[in-house]
């Protein structure tokens, strides 16, 4: 018997599907991966309270009792009239398990509406997939499935507090469409049987199917077993054009040395250059012009936000990021460095504290430099939305903001950036006594935000939250301080910071 998620590898990759069957043991799933497991979980527990406030339905787990007893618990409860959640279904060599299952009246008959429920924010190709899947399955099944619809995320959904989430999925019918692709879907079920079958994997190149619809944990293994690039061509920084991607195949190019420099755009050929000479690119003079117009004092401006897809803060929305720290180092026109910084691990929302700090940490004038100026400017616009009577302030702070990144991009290029120009690829070529390999604990912004999580838990220790706020704070300023250093090298200033 194959689940739903194996045919829904098969969709995917037909050597994915074999390896899931024959060599689970090579999946390594990446921690957005995880955590996006995670997040599914979550929604699914919220769902249950969404389609059963009075807590009169019946929730079965497989892993309690086996497969066979998850089959008969839930033609039992088919039988009766309350919501079912993780209901089981087999037929033709596949089974699935239902999100939620809805008892309705249809012709005087006890029939039943399916859901299934998405951490997502949009119905995707994929759901639609799955949707079809679980249709076919339950109606082989012999269940009378009347309709079946895809719940997901409504991300302009404001969270009211108290454990209200009754608005916080909303749900699209597929059940027209789900229905009428039995046949599909029965192929699907003979084709995966035939992949599992088979005693050596499929043979299939890595290429776009590895990452879409979603990640695929066997991608380094896959990867293992072609030949390596020494300087492969996905270092070229932006979009590949479609001469270019025709290029490739018809010519199995790997190697960034061997694709025509006629195909690549102005910064794609100066990646090129660098990166098969060794050669850094750096045209200070040009960069130098771009940051002269802003003069000292300045500011130096990183945040660190949070985002859940079930809201925890009233008030705020799904996925919403919140800023819950920032660093802001000032540069005098002396060469006085001077940091401050905000970093809140009450647990509450840190929202309005951290609007106040900012205002006072960047004062009334002089330029706020960032790294990548769409984030930061986006939360702060948030914030002036949410608290009206900051509004005028933290919208100022927004025109006084002035962004590093694009100084980076077209004046500077180090080939060990490998095509990227995140501070973290940067930062190592132009300062190479700064490290973030060296911080203790937090070294990313994906590590920041699981410490968070960590230092809010009711369940962790006061030694251990006060041990994660020394090492945000260590890493947020880094941050900024890694800003300073680099305006320094690109404006070619004398200061001693």
């Amino acid at each position: 018997m194959l689940s739903k998620s194996k045919l829904l590898a098969f969709r995917q990759c037909p050597k994915r599907l074999w390896l899931e069957v024959h060599r689970p043991d090579l999946r390594e799933d990446s921690s957005a991966t995880q955590a996006s497991f995670t997040v599914g979980h979550q929604v699914g527990d919220i769902a249950r309270q969404v389609y059963d406030p009075k807590g009169k339905g019946a929730l079965i787990d497989f892993k309690v009792g086996g497969f066979e007893a998850a089959f008969a618990r839930t033609q039992a409860l088919l039988q009766a009239n309350q919501p079912i959640f993780e209901a089981g279904f087999r037929a033709e060599g596949a089974l699935a398990f239902a999100d939620v299952m809805l008892p309705v009246k249809r012709g005087g008959k006890r029939a039943w509406r399916m859901v299934e429920v998405k951490s997502s924010t949009s119905v995707k190709d994929y759901h639609r997939d799955d949707a079809a899947v679980q249709a076919f399955l339950a109606r082989s099944s012999g269940v009378p499935l009347a309709e079946i619809a895809l719940a997901h995320i409504d991300s302009s959904w404001v969270y009211p507090g108290g454990g209200d989430y009754s608005g916080l999925l909303v749900e699209n019918d597929l059940t027209d469409e789900a229905f009428s692709r039995g046949t599909e879907v029965r192929s699907w079920i003979e084709e995966s049987h035939g992949i599992v079958t088979k005693k050596k994997e499929p043979r299939v190149s890595t290429g776009e199917q590895c990452s879409a619809p979603y990640e695929c944990g066997f991608f380094s293994y896959c990867q293992s077993q072609e030949p390596q690039a020494e300087q492969p061509l996905h270092w070229l920084p932006g979009a590949q054009s479609k001469g270019l991607k025709a290029h490739v195949e018809a010519h199995g190019v790997l190697e960034l040395r061997d694709v025509p420099d006629a195909l690549l755009n102005d910064k794609q050929r100066r990646v090129k250059a660098a990166t098969l000479s060794g050669k850094t690119y750096f045209d200070q003079k040009s960069a130098l012009r771009e940051l002269a117009q802003h003069k000292l004092p300045a500011f130096f401006m990183d945040f660190e936000t949070i985002q859940f897809a079930v809201p925890i803060w009233k008030g705020t929305r799904p996925y919403q990021q919140i800023p819950f720290q920032f660093s802001v180092h000032r540069l005098a026109r002396t060469g006085k460095l001077e940091q401050q910084a905000f970093l809140d691990l009450s647990g509450g929302d840190p929202s309005r504290a951290f609007a106040e700090a900012l205002i006072s940490a960047c004062g009334e004038r002089g330029p706020i430099f960032v790294y990548n100026a769409g984030f930061e400017t986006a939360r702060i616009r948030d914030l002036a939305q949410r608290f009206p009577r900051l509004s005028d302030a933290l919208l100022a702070l927004n025109e006084r903001v002035v962004d590093l990144l694009p100084v980076a991009r077209e004046h500077y290029y180090h080939p060990s950036q490998q095509g990227s120009w995140s501070i973290k690829a940067v930062l190592p070529a132009l300062c190479p006594d700064l490290n973030y390999g060296d911080l203790d604990g937090v070294q990313d912004g994906g590590m920041a935000m699981e410490a968070f999580l960590e230092a809010i838990s009711p369940q962790t220790s006061a030694a251990r939250k006060a041990e994660i706020e020394q090492q945000l704070l260590a890493y947020c300023a880094l941050d900024t301080y890694a800003m300073v250093r680099l305006w320094a090298a690109f404006s070619n200033s004398s200061l001693k910071i």
